[in-house]
């Protein structure tokens, strides 16, 4: 071969190693439909649209990622929705995206005193987040309703708020049984995407 035409033989194979590979990590489509957020602070409308072909998770391990942040990010509600193969709940953000967790549990419990919450389901997944928080720096919630958001939907029964204490924020997955999931990020705005197989 030509050593002048190597580089440009090349050039797309960098290309898509610039690109990368993640399964933690994927941008919205822009034509996203945008959705309210009732006053309790959850909502099962596809807010955020599943990208086309996007095919259900394949994977039970538990998720951590570390990350510091300037300010304590704010969660402001949670979203959810059935698509085909899977379940979605999107955690919005105000701020920076923070350290989480996903992690199997026995039971749901309320962070802080520890009590179990009273939601029956065959397996439970817990998101915690942190730093995070619920409220404002005046201790005005920023996600209201609940604690317990009926979702309804082919394996997520509920979404509950765990928590909101000492700069952690926590969510519970209620599901009819255990499945594969994927905890993605997405930006503009920012926000924790949770996928559950069915």
């Amino acid at each position: 071969m030509n050593r002048t035409l190597v580089p440009f033989a090349l050039a797309p194979l960098l290309a898509l190693a610039a690109c990368g590979t993640t399964t933690q990590t994927t941008t919205p489509s822009s034509g996203a439909p945008a959705a309210t957020t009732p006053a309790d602070g959850a909502t099962a409308t596809p807010s955020v649209a599943a990208p086309a072909g996007l095919r259900p998770p394949t994977s039970t391990k538990e998720i951590e990622v570390d990350r510091t942040t300037g300010t304590t990010p704010i969660v402001t509600g949670a979203r959810f929705a059935e698509h085909p193969g899977f379940d979605r709940v999107v955690i919005d953000l105000k701020g920076d995206l923070p350290g989480y967790t996903a992690r199997w549990v026995a039971e749901l419990v309320q962070d802080g005193s520890g009590d179990p919450i009273d939601v029956k389901g065959g397996a439970y997944l817990q998101l915690t987040m942190t730093p995070a928080a619920a409220h404002t720096e005046a201790g005005t919630p920023t996600w209201t309703g609940g604690p317990i958001f009926q979702a309804g939907l082919g394996n997520v029964r509920n979404v509950v708020r765990t928590g909101d204490f000492e700069a952690v924020v926590g969510v519970g997955v209620v599901l009819e049984r255990k499945a594969a999931f994927r905890v993605l990020e997405q930006k503009s705005p920012n926000r924790l995407v949770v996928d559950i197989a069915h």
